[in-house]
């Protein structure tokens, strides 16, 4: 088993006073050459632990609609990047991912409640970057009430969050790398309309048949290893929730959704201690990354590393399953991402003249399966 690592944790007003003043390296430190490539936020709004709940819950409720709910919420023509997918992405042997179902919406509301995408440019428009400029889809609020509200809740409470941890950077990065624009990464961060937000549903291993193992460390069976192509990514800590005291299903008869949505009961722990989120570090190590239910962890992204002249690196990452042979129950692990990302038409990669834009087309284009 992997061993257990601590990541660099900071509070939400060390962050607003500048934590430089009090570690001068703890952005180096957390990003660096020698970091995880990961920093923990505490003491956030205090209304983020209950929206958390809250919206993981939406994400079994929406993994347990029926196909034809499901189906209304796909995008094909976006590739899967608005709205729900399913069995749409290859996991690292070319196999199709089924272990996971994920909902994706834009958060260019954070910008503009008007947006529900990102803003087009001479060189991209929903013609020829649906991906990105394809409107959001939201389930009908008869089937799932709430889910939007809470969904743009949480997600600007973590973008507010990554403005800060941004403007830490940008201090750092000031100082640190010769040509470093002042305030970009804060400027990507707060003005973006491309950011995208990720509800993710790992559906439970019911049949016990995961490669994962309490002795293998490599085997990414629910999310293959794999870098996040944005700058900073905001991560809520996973919720494990029993679906076998929630969602019953009769045979011959599609999984049910209970009238009232109200938030579920989660797990104190997975059941199987392996099971989560791993990180490859700067120097090799697979190490287990624990986030506490009342704080954020943002991971650096590809984007990042290019802005940064490599200096701060993308962290390869996955995440493996809980084997039924743990429990009795259906245990499914809901999470939350945030991708903060430059609009579309800014630079990434000043020396190349690489607009985010051209960067993010061919990253889309090799995940997926469509």
């Amino acid at each position: 088993m992997a061993p257990l690592a601590q990541a660099v944790t900071v509070s939400l007003q060390d962050l607003k006073e500048g934590i430089e003043s009090w570690n001068p390296h703890a952005v180096d430190q957390a990003f660096g050459p020698d970091s995880l490539g990961i920093l923990i936020v505490k003491d956030v709004p205090s209304q983020f632990v209950q929206l958390r709940r809250h919206l993981l819950s939406y994400s079994s409720y929406l993994g347990n609609l029926p196909s034809g709910e499901l189906a209304k919420l796909e995008n094909e023509k976006a590739k899967y990047l608005t709205g729900w997918s399913l069995g749409k992405e290859t996991l690292k042997n070319g196999q199709v991912d089924t272990l996971k179902g994920s909902f994706y919406a834009n958060c260019a509301f954070y910008v503009d409640p008007e947006l529900s995408c990102a803003k087009p440019t001479e060189e991209f428009s929903e013609d020829n970057f649906p991906e990105y400029l394809s409107p959001n889809i939201w389930p009908d609020e008869a089937t799932l009430p709430g889910f939007k509200v809470t969904f743009e809740r949480l997600c600007r409470l973590i973008i507010d969050v990554a403005v800060l941890v941004a403007k830490a950077c940008d201090r750092f990065a000031e100082k640190e790398i010769t040509g470093y624009p002042k305030a970009y990464l804060e400027h990507v961060v707060s003005t973006s309309t491309t950011t995208k937000a990720r509800l993710l549903h790992y559906f439970p291993d019911e049949t016990g048949s995961s490669s994962a193992t309490a002795e293998g460390a490599d085997e990414d069976d629910w999310c293959a290893t794999h870098l996040d192509h944005g700058c900073l990514t905001g991560l809520t800590s996973a919720m494990f929730v029993d679906e076998k005291r929630f969602f019953p299903e009769e045979p011959g008869f599609e999984p049910t959704v209970p009238p009232i949505l109200g938030a579920l009961e989660e797990l104190a722990t997975s059941p199987d201690p392996a099971a989560g989120l791993y990180i490859k570090s700067r120097t090799g190590e697979t190490v287990q990354v624990k986030i506490p239910k009342d704080c954020i962890a943002f991971q650096t992204g590809e984007a990042l590393e290019r802005i940064t002249a490599g200096r701060f690196k993308a962290v390869p990452h996955f995440v493996r399953g809980a084997r039924a042979a743990m429990s009795e129950g259906k245990i499914a692990r809901n999470t939350l991402a945030v991708f903060t990302q430059p609009n579309l038409g800014e630079e990434v990669d000043i020396s190349q003249h690489i607009t985010f834009g051209e960067f993010a087309r061919g990253i889309v284009a090799k995940n997926t399966v469509v």
